[in-house]
């Protein structure tokens, strides 16, 4: 495939510099504006704290990244670049020779990487240029694929390119990709009850019902009459492809409506993933359409993996989707409460809610195992409303209990963050449970807020007006800057249990705390210590003058019957004391 005359011609390339130097920032402007090819459009940014503003209001083609330029995790950054910028392409710059550097990079996101040291001019137009084209050629690509399905046409070549171009992207960048293959089932029998041409209309609408279901970089073709194959890209994990599966069954379920006939349609799936079932297209198609014919044994619509571990796995995670949907209905969930003690006092200050999952079947599910799967099918948004509503409903109770003034925490997920109903509904809740707002307390995670700062910080000063607290969670491991924390109503910031679990073992994570408890003091806010599980980590934090702790050295999580018995007993105990 060859550019269009028109994208070659010289013509305006928009650059985004994340580059914290300006002497950096004017090298770099020089050896781009020399070039005859392309008049570059530049906006430089020099720091974090304008990053997301611009590459959610500015309209770029090429990131080029110093790779100092980041929030404490490169790979996080360069992950969180991929999914602010719509995936435009990233070339990473450092100090490091390309043979120490290049291929962490590339398989953390980056699309190409120049070593800072032997930087020319030559080099730095030829991969922005590149990066440029291939963008330009994939934008194409996709627009002829998604041509050619609109209109019916059959093209296995342009598929078999695009699948080829997809494999060369995963290899390079290490990642996984699977292709779904979808036979209509009984086909024959619609071209001759409803004519070939309305067949044709059904494939269609079909092809245009499925493309709503997929993300922008997964591609859709038509590759045979009753056929359809879909790329998905990006692939993490067989949960990942399970996710997309049930979105593409649950498109079948519908029937469509042709020439004023309604028709139900029925599809079998196989599922081939790279690398598992093959390295090249030739291979991967086959194998997903030998996995197809395993799946038209079973009735209706279904699927099949060539890969049967992968099968397996991703069966389970679609088996666990609709036992969470149930459990959501039918009482299953529950919350556990685990405590946090104020260190000046060692009086219980309030309990994070912590969400449990009895299983009819198999018992206690853990939330490393369920959350995920609540995350990426939307259940967690529900499920995170439900949360609050008993938390509510247990602060009610614990003042009645004796146990006024104690605070309940509830983490909002990422998801729930941004749905754009999550104001409206939390204040209908706290409404109707008519509890001292004062006393709760919603945590979210540094990456939920800076995804969007604008709407975290409207989100933010509603519910702060009606008297809710945040809690930033997980402090240290994210985005965060001393300006971002002036900006929002946070009262309060947990540090991460992986920085004290370090205690002990790493003077980095002694300094890193010592600089959290002074940073956030400073800007009167308190200190949460997750994970203490020691009497030499409490007594550093002690030491530190940390607000208070959570971790196992003082209680696990526990229902709410243990809670309130083992809030009844340190209250006994305070009392001997005296």
């Amino acid at each position: 495939m060859t550019l269009p005359l028109e994208m070659i011609r010289r013509s305006q390339l928009r650059l985004l510099l994340l580059i914290p130097d300006y002497t950096d920032y004017l090298w770099l402007h020089d050896y781009l504006s020399r070039d005859r090819e392309f008049e570059p459009d530049i906006i430089w940014c020099p720091d974090l704290v304008d990053c997301d503003d611009l590459i959610h209001n500015a309209s770029f083609d090429v990131i080029i990244w110093d790779c100092v330029f980041h929030g404490g995790s490169e790979p996080a950054f360069l992950q969180y670049l991929a999914v602010a910028s719509n995936e435009k392409p990233v070339l990473a710059l450092s100090a490091e020779p390309a043979n120490e550097r290049a291929s962490e990079l590339l398989a953390v996101g980056a699309d190409d990487y120049l070593c800072r040291q032997t930087l020319d001019h030559w080099s730095l137009c030829r991969a922005v240029k590149s990066l440029w084209y291939r963008s330009q050629l994939s934008e194409s690509s996709h627009s002829q694929l998604g041509s050619a399905v609109a209109t019916g046409f059959i093209n296995r070549d342009l598929f078999f390119d695009r699948l080829q171009q997809s494999l060369l992207r995963a290899e390079r960048g290490e990642h996984r990709l699977a292709l779904l293959h979808l036979n209509i089932d009984d086909f024959r029998s619609i071209n001759e009850s409803f004519g070939y041409q309305n067949g044709d209309q059904l494939m269609l609408k079909l092809a245009e019902r499925l493309r709503h279901t997929l993300r922008r970089v997964d591609s859709l073709m038509r590759i045979g009459g009753d056929e359809l194959a879909i790329i998905v890209e990006q692939v993490e994990d067989s949960l990942d492809v399970a996710h997309i599966i049930r979105k593409v069954i649950g498109a079948l379920d519908e029937p469509i409506t042709v020439g004023g006939q309604v028709i139900g349609v029925s599809a079998s799936v196989g599922v081939a993933t790279y690398p598992e079932s093959g390295d090249n297209a030739e291979n991967l198609l086959r194998r997903a359409n030998r996995a197809t014919f395993e799946a038209k044994r079973e009735p209706g619509s279904s699927y099949r993996f060539y890969d049967h571990q992968l099968h397996i796995s991703a069966g389970h995670q679609l088996r666990l989707e609709g036992d969470l949907r149930h459990a959501l209905r039918g009482r299953e969930l529950e919350l556990y409460y685990q405590p946090r003690i104020d260190l000046a006092t060692d009086e219980v200050r309030g309990v994070e809610c912590l969400l449990r999952w009895n299983h009819p079947e198999r018992g206690l599910v853990g939330p490393d195992e369920f959350i995920p799967v609540a995350e990426r099918s939307g259940l967690i948004v529900p499920i995170g409303y439900w949360v609050i509503e008993q938390a509510c409903q247990r602060l009610r109770e614990s003042a009645d209990l004796g146990f006024p003034g104690l605070v309940f925490a509830v983490n909002l997920s990422f998801r729930q963050f941004h749905d754009r109903k999550m104001t409206e509904t939390i204040f209908r809740i706290i409404f109707n449970a008519n509890v001292d707002t004062s006393l709760l307390e919603l945590e979210l995670t540094e990456s939920a807020m800076m995804h969007d700062l604008d709407y975290a910080q409207r989100c933010l000063r509603e519910l702060n007006q009606l008297g809710i607290s945040f809690a930033l969670d997980d402090f240290g491991t994210g985005f965060s800057s001393l300006s971002n924390l002036q900006h929002l109503p946070i009262s309060l910031v947990k540090i991460d249990k992986s920085f004290i679990q370090e205690l002990g073992h790493s003077a980095d994570a002694e300094h890193i705390i010592r600089a959290i408890i002074s940073l956030a003091h400073s800007l009167q806010i308190s200190v949460v210590a997750e994970g203490v599980e020691t009497e030499g980590q409490l007594e550093f934090l002690r030491d530190q003058h940390c607000d208070e702790i959570q971790g196992y050295y003082y209680a696990r999580p526990m229902p709410w019957k243990d809670l309130v018995q083992f809030l009844r007993n340190r209250g006994q105990a305070a009392c001997l004391q005296r």
